[in-house]
């Protein structure tokens, strides 16, 4: 055995692997979730639209899943059971009177049963309420819960966004609103007994005259609601809040005018209910919201609010709906609501197939116990935590910031197995989340990165990690001056600045669940080490050329010294197709003539891509220069398409609108011939666009250290006018992989050149191909892109060639290969220009 492993035992054995249980965790994972070893994998995509397959070859290499809190997995025995139960049963809608419909409503009223259950909730008490996930639950219940102007919704900072929704509802029927923060203190007066201590927040209220008309009575219904768990930092709040908030808040809230009332406690449990037990005879909140994926991966799209009888019958329902009522008159204002909870809340016809699965789900966990799973996920976390600290870098500082404090004083029931964290370079700046997201990925690793959501409600800005904004402030320390200055950045929700300012702009989380394994934890931890750590045998470790003094006063004779010449030009005139090859081309004020000036749009507005659509790799094209003619060609389409530039074949004389990447761009649609063809070639409906005017003009200060100080005019182009790519940096890149053997296409580059060193390219400021001066615009970033590959018509996918890129091109969060490049014209406007680029001409870089 693995002494690493011995050493974890020693500590954790005794809650790790589930001893006692019906399977160890090996066992489990051998026979459960297979799927998660490494295998390859084949299969062929069918086109609904049109009748079309594309074949895809996946490599994997032992998936490491760590994103339990965003959705666990479900088991393959437990898939099992769930498709055996469908192909031998008959479920009828519960609405009718046939024997299926009865069985149906057996196995609803079954589940019903096993989610109760679960929460050891009497049915005498409580009523579960089947919804569409938890978030329909809270919306439900911000629906239909007694608002007044007396009424008030105290939230914890510790909350998910979906929870916070409900602060609409109440705002709007004149509420108050205000989170709190809860902590414990000893409370003298009582014998030094540990007390609840709430801070309050900033009231909310849309309209306080109307409040202040009257004195609170005393009689209205307030809400409180709070996480079991934290889904940021993993904070279990202690379920004694229940019972402390409903019997004692003239103490906990004195001296505010919500202190009396009537007050009602609405637990989300959706993240906590998966690996730690909620007792509702112990805790007996109101209402408590739960979705059956984050239980057990399978289904989705279910969830489901246990709401305490009493509690549900002061909800007040507006809407009704088929199932909902016994009778209504359809030209006269008249409805007779059933009486049954269930039946009153649950609108049309439930999911009752998904429904009928679930059993399945609960005798999975049921067998393990939950007090089993909380201890393994715990001591996986405990481990995992306790790694994550002892990281230094060869400097001594600390590589990983953990996002829990062991001194917060809260009312805290421990901790779930959750750590968000973010990771220090060792002169203490920040690696951005992105770049960890990118390696991981790389390394079979799937976990959860999230930026700020920004938001303004009330006129004062938010921001929320992991949809927990008051969870993502606190931790992260962002005050409001942090929070303006980085939306005047114009920093916005899953954007990449991962760092703004020089503080994160999110986070890192990882998550355990049942049926995660030492082996996970141990390859994440490695994962870490070996791409984040600075040890003193890495110095140097990143081949990137710089562009010192010393570089530059060597000019171009000495990179010239082997000869570096133009081996080949690619032009590529639909963006995402394949492109061709000439011997020589001519120039224009937006790059090659022709490169990317077409585009394919679907029905939906979407622009289609190689990462979208992989098929359009299979489209090839070229040009006739004198004809003036576009040549288009697709192994699924037996005739040749011609399209003439100067021809008819456009629709009309006005250009269509529209945007990529936030830049403005006009475009050209073509008759119905062309599109049908295309649709034909990518396997769905779509249309080509061809570019006549756009608006986008490079901001070429964006890449640091590199001379970006002049705005272009591009196509339909990510980034720049021209990519080019040194045959010497692929063939040391391949010296480097072993897998496979990479061509320079597999970079889409519009240039390919041969000589010199190899990474000469990355100091080059500007360069001159015959007569013609180029501008440097930085190095190219890398993504999976570079990761597929047409194989005979097949797709392969691996982690090669980006995961060797990243072990020796990574700067600052990205992986650079191939420098880009914009042409320097007489002016900005567009004009044919009688410059040309031809194979074999001689690159001076440098050289003005």
């Amino acid at each position: 055995m693995d002494p690493n492993k011995e050493e974890f035992l020693k500590e954790f054995g005794a809650d790790y692997g589930y001893p006692n249980g019906p399977k160890t965790i090996d066992e489990i994972r051998a026979t459960e979730f297979k799927r998660l070893n490494g295998r390859i994998f084949f299969f062929s995509i069918t086109r609904n639209s049109i009748l079309s397959k594309f074949h895809f070859l996946f490599l994997f290499f032992g998936l490491v899943y760590l994103d339990h809190a965003g959705a666990t997995l479900y088991s393959e025995l437990q898939m099992e059971a769930v498709f055996k139960d469908l192909a031998t049963n008959v479920y009828g809608n519960p609405h009718s009177q046939s024997d299926s419909s009865y069985a149906t409503c057996d196995i609803v009223r079954e589940a019903r049963q096993q989610v109760l259950d679960y929460f050891n909730a009497s049915p005498k008490e409580y009523k579960c309420i089947f919804t569409s996930g938890a978030t329909a639950a809270l919306k439900l219940v911000g629906e239909a819960f007694p608002w007044s102007d007396q009424s008030c919704f105290m939230y914890t900072m510790e909350n998910h966004n979906s929870v916070l929704g409900i602060r609409e509802y109440a705002l709007s029927q004149g509420s108050a609103a205000f989170a709190i923060d809860i902590e414990e203190s000893l409370d003298h007066s009582r014998g030094n007994l540990m007390s609840v201590k709430v801070s309050q927040h900033q009231i909310q209220r849309r309209n306080e005259a109307r409040f202040f008309e009257k004195e609170p009575t005393g009689g209205a219904y307030n809400l409180f609601a709070f996480p079991s768990e934290c889904n940021f930092s993993g904070l279990r709040f202690s379920l004694d809040l229940v019972k402390i908030i409903k019997e004692d808040s003239d103490r906990i809230l004195e001296g505010s005018p919500f202190c009396s009332g009537r007050w009602m406690v609405l637990i989300d449990a959706a993240k906590g209910c998966a690996t730690q037990t909620l007792d509702l005879s112990k805790h007996p909140a109101d209402f408590v919201v739960i979705s059956f994926y984050k239980l057990f991966g399978y289904p989705t799209g279910l969830g489901a609010l246990i709401a305490r009888n009493d509690a549900a019958k002061l909800l007040k329902k507006t809407y009704f709906s088929g199932g909902t009522v016994a009778a209504s008159i359809a030209d006269t204002d008249f409805i007779k609501r059933r009486q049954e909870i269930e039946e009153l809340f649950e609108d049309g016809t439930t999911s009752f197939l998904s429904i009928a699965s679930i059993r399945h789900g609960f005798k999975m966990l049921n067998s393990l116990t939950m007090p089993s799973i909380s201890r393994h996920t715990t001591s996986l976390t405990t481990y995992v935590r306790k790694m994550l600290l002892a990281l230094k870098h060869e400097n001594g500082a600390s590589v990983c910031t953990l996002y829990r404090s062991d001194n917060v004083k809260v009312v805290c029931h421990g901790w779930g197995p959750i750590i968000s964290f973010n990771l220090r370079r060792p002169d203490n700046s920040w690696f951005g989340y992105r770049e960890v997201e990118k390696l991981a990925s790389l390394s079979q690793i799937q976990l959860r990165v999230r930026n700020i959501e920004w938001e303004r409600t009330l006129g004062f800005p938010q921001t929320g990690c992991f949809c927990n904004p008051g969870a993502c402030a606190k931790y992260l320390g962002l005050s409001h001056s942090d929070l303006l200055s980085n939306i005047e950045a114009g920093h916005v929700c899953w954007d990449d600045y991962d760092v703004v300012n020089g503080k994160p702009a999110g986070a890192v989380r990882v998550s355990f669940g049942y049926m995660s394994t030492y082996e996970d934890a141990k390859k994440f931890i490695d994962f870490v080490r070996t791409s984040f750590v600075s040890l003193p045998n890495q110095i140097g470790r990143y081949h990137l050329r710089e562009r010192p003094s010393s570089f530059l006063n060597e000019g171009p004779r000495k990179l010239l010294a082997g000869g570096v010449f133009l081996k080949s030009i690619t032009i590529y005139p639909i963006k995402s197709c394949a492109g061709f090859s000439a011997a020589s081309w001519p120039l224009s004020s937006t790059g090659l003539q022709y490169d990317r000036e077409w585009l394919l749009k679907s029905l939906t507005g979407d622009i289609l891509t190689q990462k979208k659509v992989p098929e359009m790799c299979l489209i090839s094209t070229s040009i006739d220069l004198h004809q003036g003619i576009l040549f288009v060609e697709s192994p699924r389409c037996k005739e040749r398409l011609q399209i003439n530039f100067k021809s008819n074949t456009c629709n009309g004389s006005t250009g269509e609108d529209f945007h990529i990447h936030g830049q403005r761009y006009e475009g050209r649609s073509y008759n119905n011939e062309v599109n049908i063809w295309f649709s034909q070639a990518v396997g769905q409906p779509c249309c080509l666009l061809r570019c006549s005017m756009s608006n986008y003009y490079l901001n070429n200060s964006r890449c640091v250290g590199m001379r970006r100080d002049v705005q272009s005019r591009l196509n339909f182009v990510n980034e720049a006018q021209f990519l080019l790519i040194s045959k010497e940096s692929v063939s040391d890149l391949n010296d480097r992989i072993s897998s496979i053997q990479v061509n320079p296409m597999r970079f889409r580059p519009n240039l390919v050149i041969s000589g010199g060193e190899p990474y000469a390219e990355d100091g080059w400021r500007t360069l001159k191909i015959g007569d013609n001066c180029f501008t440097s615009q930085g190095g190219c970033n890398r993504c999976q892109m570079i990761n597929l590959v047409n194989e005979g018509g097949q797709m392969q996918k691996s982690n090669e060639p980006l995961a060797t890129l990243a072990s020796y091109r990574r700067v600052k969060g990205k992986i650079l290969f191939g420098i880009l490049l914009r042409y320097e014209t007489a002016d900005e406007v567009e004009q044919e220009t009688n410059s040309w680029l031809q194979v074999g001409q001689e690159i001076h870089p440098n050289s003005f």
